[in-house]
């Protein structure tokens, strides 16, 4: 599956540098795909089971419980986690000594055959389309889409993709941005992600209880990346390693179970599973602040492709 592309001699230690091929990408991000199409997330699945235990309405626990029945039945290769299977996204994280045949830019060409080869066999529904002309080329392929984000960390030569193919409700109805003024402050962030609660949860928009991002500072392409990114790829009601945005999470998550919105918009308490704040430098004048909505079946799965050419699969991406 990986090929020896040369020898490094560092004094007397012979370092041997592999490549990871295409094929092998490829196969990779397929599979993490379809897991992520197929398997919900155990994290995801604690969180809706706790969401469960805690709710008295009838139609609210309903809900859940078709959307766990959902998710057993799509484990068992009956169907999926859930019909609207959205954008199709791929979070990749490269070491500094990794090296894929025909250079990074063959991770894009992976992507987007491992996206053709996963609509084709119905893992994802063939949903992205032109903006303007609406023609759709039923592979979920075209300009920007499959999606693919690529970061350099640490020193490995293995590869890291997470795949999430994340639904059209919570991104189409989930998705805010506002430039605040930096006097509005934390009260007005506050308020801010009150409001975009209310408004994506309360008819069930956003398929309800959903994992919130919250990004804050930056640029604003910045601030709608920080939100996304900590609504899809933080495991679920982990606690923030910065104690002040720890405090305020959970503030708002309390805020939130305190506005009578429940599961898909019923009456209840658990609108929200999680609310994840992210944060970036930004200019003096500047306080933007994004709001980014995963839905409840929280699909995402990580492949790791290691240094002695295997990969592992996995729901756990903490």
């Amino acid at each position: 599956m990986r090929n020896c592309v040369y020898r490094k001699y560092v004094k007397d230690v012979i370092l041997v540098l592999f490549m990871i091929t295409k094929q092998h990408l490829e196969e990779a991000m397929y599979q993490a795909m379809a897991f992520a199409a197929t398997q919900m997330p155990p994290d995801v699945r604690a969180a809706l089971e706790r969401a469960l235990a805690e709710e008295t309405e009838p139609l609210a626990r309903q809900h859940l419980e078709v959307s766990l029945s959902n998710a057993d039945l799509a484990a068992n290769g009956e169907g999926l986690v859930c019909a609207d299977t959205g954008f199709p996204l791929f979070f990749v994280k490269a070491g500094g000594e990794t090296r894929i045949e025909g250079g990074f830019g063959s991770i894009q060409q992976c992507a987007d055959r491992a996206t053709a080869r996963a609509t084709a066999e119905c893992l994802l529904r063939p949903t992205m389309v032109d903006p303007i002309t609406r023609s759709n080329p039923g592979d979920n392929v075209g300009y920007g889409m499959p999606k693919v984000e690529l970061v350099f960390d640490g020193d490995g030569d293995g590869l890291e993709v997470i795949a999430a193919p994340k639904g059209g409700g919570s991104e189409i109805f989930g998705t805010f941005y506002r430039m605040l003024f930096p006097a509005d402050g934390v009260t007005g962030i506050k308020k801010f992600v009150m409001e975009c609660i209310r408004d994506s949860c309360y008819a069930g928009k956003i398929c309800p209880p959903a994992i919130i991002g919250i990004g804050v500072g930056g640029t604003a392409d910045l601030c709608m990346t920080l939100a996304k990114k900590a609504a899809l790829l933080r495991q679920v009601g982990s606690t923030n390693s910065d104690a002040a945005l720890a405090e305020l999470e959970a503030e708002l998550t309390h805020a939130a179970r305190s506005l009578g919105i429940g599961p898909m918009g019923a009456r209840g308490i658990n609108a929200v599973l999680a609310i994840h704040i992210s944060t970036a430098v930004t200019h003096t004048a500047a306080m933007p602040v994004a709001f980014n909505a995963q839905c409840l079946v929280g699909r995402r799965w990580k492949a790791v492709l290691d240094g002695s050419g295997i990969t592992t699969y996995t729901g756990d991406i903490a």
